[in-house]
């Protein structure tokens, strides 16, 4: 008998018996991966994503519109939640809908917190430091219009100044968009449909992913 032959018998009867191990394998039975997304049956995602609320301190509205956003501008959720908290606040101390807020950082910054213009507007409401740091609260640090909760702070209020100057939401609009004299209201126009999309988004819910 060859030694092959002798080989694969003594083989052959220890898978038999139980004993035999492959190479390179200590004999313990490796841990189950856990079931990828990709593996993961629609249900069992959409409810573990459903289990996760971005932030227990927006109402559902507001979650709904972060959802929106964050597809809309690709912007990752974590980054937007201080974003739509300092609109909430700031929307109820000065009595200004948060998603307007949320719509003019949409059209001014694209959610940029770090944006500036050729003008040298800056940060999420695209204010402009040189004619607003009057109203930037003490203890604001030394970058206050790259802060976002400073920036949204500034910005509601230059608005709510241009609102109460012009006489209306539309020329106030106009105005914090410096296009006071655009007689087809385009940039107030554009923050307007934008809150549209938003409020949209925040009766219907989050729409279905991909």
């Amino acid at each position: 008998m060859s030694f092959v032959q002798h080989s694969l018998i003594i083989v052959g009867l220890m898978v038999v018996l139980g004993t035999f191990k492959p190479w390179g394998s200590d004999g313990d039975v490796p841990d189950q991966p856990q079931a990828t997304v990709a593996e993961r049956s629609p249900n069992e995602v959409s409810g573990a994503e459903a289990a996760k609320p971005v932030s227990a301190a927006l109402p559902l509205r507001l979650q709904r519109a972060l959802d929106f956003v964050s597809r809309r501008y690709r912007v990752a959720p974590e980054a937007l939640v201080p974003v739509f908290e300092a609109a909430q606040t700031v929307g109820r101390e000065r009595r200004v809908d948060p998603l307007l807020i949320i719509a003019i950082i949409g059209i001014e910054s694209r959610f940029n917190p770090f944006a500036e213009s050729v003008v040298g507007a800056k940060g999420l409401m695209q204010v402009i430091p040189g004619y607003h740091l009057d109203k930037v609260p003490q203890g604001a640090g030394e970058q206050p219009f790259l802060d976002p909760v400073t920036n949204i702070q500034v910005g509601v209020h230059v608005l709510e100044d241009a609102i109460r100057w012009r006489g209306s939401l539309t020329a106030g609009l106009q105005h914090y968009g410096g296009a006071p004299d655009d007689p087809e209201t385009r940039y107030a126009n554009k923050v307007l449909a934008e809150k549209e999309r938003l409020e949209q988004a925040a009766r219907r819910g989050p729409a279905a992913r991909a």
